[in-house]
């Protein structure tokens, strides 16, 4: 881990030319929700040199392991899942309808261009909108809405649709594509949360390039379907049955316009990553975050989450009869956009977060209140 050499507050450089040539891929392939296998079987093949094994399970949640045949099992775990769209109804002049796959945005939708995932390939779309000129003349504009988006890929007839391959049920994704913004900020579709598989990734490419030893089993967990309900997480710590989890994934920039910090709180990219407070982060893991934030100068802020995280922390935390859990957000502009930002530095300061941290949990280290 170099540090940067002209930084005043000596900000520790992680991410480097490999990784993040490994990030771009990542980010720009598609990995929508109950698709996700491609991008899986990229992030276990970056992930392979610094693991001892891996598994999928029937879903399709990849799961690479440190000290396979410890009986202390420790979990980090990000969701590989983007938000997307299914063709939903095709009409006689070959214009597509579409319903939503996770939390999928539909007033960002008109002009966009995407793929319809299908058995023959890739087709080509557009989330077609009527021009300017022609929605004058007085009457109140229509929003765009479920019921007046729709997706035109060229074809005149629903025949002719359907003979690219494309039917009822065909996955849509956006094919916006990463890029790197005034050298402070990453920038791309699905950064919630692949920048979450990628930094638990990076956590364990440290461990091995600084031959850190483990005294328990190090379980980093990729899970499917976070964004229709916590699914794949869910079926996971089940399978798993961890002793402690730590997950990450994205939280809000309210910096931005149009956000109300009374109600969302106050936080900003480039100030750090996010320890959260709720009835499921277990508080006693959730100080020795905070502790080693402090003890190693890594930056933090704080958000109150109220009754859920709505994040796998969740599913983690309430499942075995209570796994101790507790959640590390990534600051992000522009949540379920093709825009998402998330800077440079808080994505270093999340992996150097979970890293020390792990470095900090002892073999069989009980969390338990008042014991």
């Amino acid at each position: 881990m170099a540090k940067k050499k002209d930084d005043k507050q000596n900000h520790v450089t992680v991410v480097n030319k490999k990784s993040l040539q490994f990030f771009e891929k990542y980010i720009n392939n598609p990995s929508p929700t109950g698709f996700e296998y491609p991008g899986q079987k990229l992030w276990l093949d970056y992930l392979k040199p610094y693991i001892d094994e891996s598994f999928i399970d029937n879903y399709g949640t990849a799961v690479g392991v440190i000290n396979p045949k410890a009986e202390f099992r420790v979990v980090i775990e990000a969701h590989a899942d983007e938000i997307s769209w299914f063709v939903n109804y095709i009409t006689e002049d070959g214009l597509i309808y579409v319903i939503r796959n996770g939390g999928s945005d539909h007033q960002i939708a008109p002009s966009k261009r995407v793929n319809i995932h299908t058995d023959k390939g890739m087709v080509k779309a557009v989330f077609g909108w009527p021009a300017i000129h022609t929605r004058h003349g007085g009457e109140k504009e229509e929003a765009p809405a479920l019921k007046n988006i729709f997706l035109d890929c060229g074809c005149t007839s629903k025949d002719e649709v359907e003979k690219l391959g494309v039917h009822v049920g065909c996955v849509i994704t956006y094919e916006d594509e990463f890029m790197v913004l005034n050298d402070r900020y990453y920038v791309g579709r699905a950064l919630d949360n692949r920048a979450g598989g990628f930094m638990i990734a990076e956590v364990a490419r440290l461990l091995q390039e600084n031959k850190k030893k483990l005294p328990f089993g190090l379980y980093i967990v990729n899970s499917v379907q976070e964004e229709i309900g916590l699914r794949g997480a869910e079926m996971i710590a089940h399978r798993i049955k961890p002793h402690v989890a730590i997950i990450t994934d994205v939280t809000h920039d309210t910096t931005t316009p149009m956000i109300n910090k009374k109600t969302q709180g106050d936080l900003a990219c480039g100030k750090g990553p996010v320890v959260s407070y709720a009835p499921a982060v277990q508080t006693n893991l959730n100080k020795l975050l905070i502790e080693t934030a402090e003890k190693n100068n890594i930056p933090f802020q704080r958000q109150a989450s109220s009754r859920s995280t709505g994040t796998d922390t969740d599913a983690f935390a309430y499942s075995n009869g209570g796994v101790p859990s507790a959640l590390i957000s990534l600051p992000l502009r522009y949540m379920h956009t093709t825009v998402e930002m998330i800077h440079k530095e808080d994505v270093d300061n999340v992996i150097s977060l979970i890293y020390h941290a792990l470095l900090n949990i002892e073999k069989d280290h009980d969390f338990r209140y008042g014991k």
